[in-house]
């Protein structure tokens, strides 16, 4: 694919704060083994878009763990990648008003020596709060079949849990794709909101970049797109696959509580045209002891189960005591729960220690929350 790839690490921190305190959104943990990075990577690489560069803001040493060489996904090479992009100074404001980014176009802004120096014609952008996995290379077909400038994906919210989230955009398309409006905010029922995946002809979005900075935009939709939509080509590509975003702590509570459904897991990790890679660790097998009793849960390798466990995804190297009774639960990486404890609806960040007898409950509409090493 005549494409060079470029992902958004930290766009979206402030959805989750609970889980970005200490990492990026890209960083976030999913489903047992993986992180939010990893769809977005994922749905490049098995698009063969080899050169991707990933714009970082902070907080971003659990990224740098987890993506190392690249090995992963195939892309440690010496031609292509990936290519870090660190934080950086906007240069294209007065001295005294320099700081780091805080919207997409000032994130583009600043890599523009990223996006000037590829050699590809394209550029596909993608951000980190999705859940998808979604075929770019048919979307990239339909950009050089239409000859489109700039190429959005859309597709329509698998579920609830978005009745906070101010930042989707929902686009309204016209005859043949072409996209005729954006608007921002909550959807409305069955609406095609963006998935942030953008596809756009490298030399267009150098120009579109000048010319937004020179106008002092500060929003990708709603400045740039919306304000040339009437003289540029501009389309949408439908996603009718699984499709789910992170906005809020409840978001990522029944993403993750999603996977227990066969039928949604087989669509999202066993789509026919694509894997989901991840950062493999070679971890020994779960035990399960004759106390251990497992229903409807998605379990990680390194674990020892000792007790109750039902309707839960546990993370690598969780230990649950004798007589602990995990319902409806996320348990990350490295937690102790001791004997005779009680969770219902609750998430745990990583090396979380909950001792002998306690009894935490919240509810799915608002999970209770554990912070990273904290001890209960």
């Amino acid at each position: 694919m005549n494409a060079a790839g470029l992902i958004f690490s930290n766009i979206h921190d402030q959805s989750v704060p609970q889980l970005t305190n200490n990492r990026t959104m890209a960083s976030v943990p999913f489903g047992c083994r993986y992180r939010l990075i990893d769809f977005a990577l994922s749905n490049m690489v098995n698009s063969d878009i080899t050169k991707i560069g990933i714009v970082t803001h902070d907080n971003y040493q659990s990224l740098l763990d987890h993506i190392g060489t690249g090995k992963d996904w195939d892309l440690a090479r010496r031609s292509g990648g990936i290519k870090i992009l660190p934080p950086f100074i906007t240069s294209f404001t007065s001295p005294e008003a320099n700081k780091l980014y805080t919207t997409r176009l000032e994130a583009l802004m600043g890599v523009m020596n990223f996006i000037s120096r590829c050699n590809e014609d394209n550029i596909v952008m993608s951000d980190c709060d999705a859940i998808c996995n979604i075929d770019i290379s048919a979307a990239f077909k339909q950009h050089t079949d239409t000859d489109a400038d700039i190429t959005v994906v859309g597709a329509q919210l698998n579920s609830g849990n978005h009745e906070n989230n101010t930042s989707l955009i929902t686009l309204e398309t016209g005859e043949g794709n072409k996209l005729i409006g954006v608007s921002r905010g909550k959807p409305a029922q069955g609406a095609e909101v963006s998935t942030n995946i953008v596809i756009v002809k490298r030399s267009y979005l150098i120009n579109a970049l000048n010319e937004a900075s020179s106008r002092g935009y500060s929003h990708f939709y709603m400045d740039l797109i919306s304000k040339n939509m009437h003289k540029d080509k501009f389309y949408v590509y439908h996603h009718k696959g699984y499709y789910n975003i992170i906005g809020s702590l409840e978001a990522y509570f029944s993403c993750n509580m999603e996977l227990l459904d066969p039928n949604k897991r087989r669509e999202l990790f066993e789509a026919p045209y694509a894997p989901i890679y991840t950062k493999v660790r070679n971890s020994a097998p779960t035990k399960y002891t004759e106390n251990a009793s497992v229903k409807n849960s998605y379990i990680a390798d390194g674990c020892v189960i000792d007790g109750t466990v039902e309707n839960s995804i546990i993370f690598r190297g969780v230990k649950v005591g004798k007589g602990a009774v995990i319902k409806n639960a996320i348990i990350l990486q490295d937690t102790y729960i001791g004997s005779d404890v009680t969770l219902n609806c609750v998430i745990t960040d990583k090396n979380v220690v909950i001792n002998d007898g306690r009894m935490l409950s919240g509810h799915q509409t608002m999970p209770f929350f554990i912070g990273k090493g904290m001890r209960v």
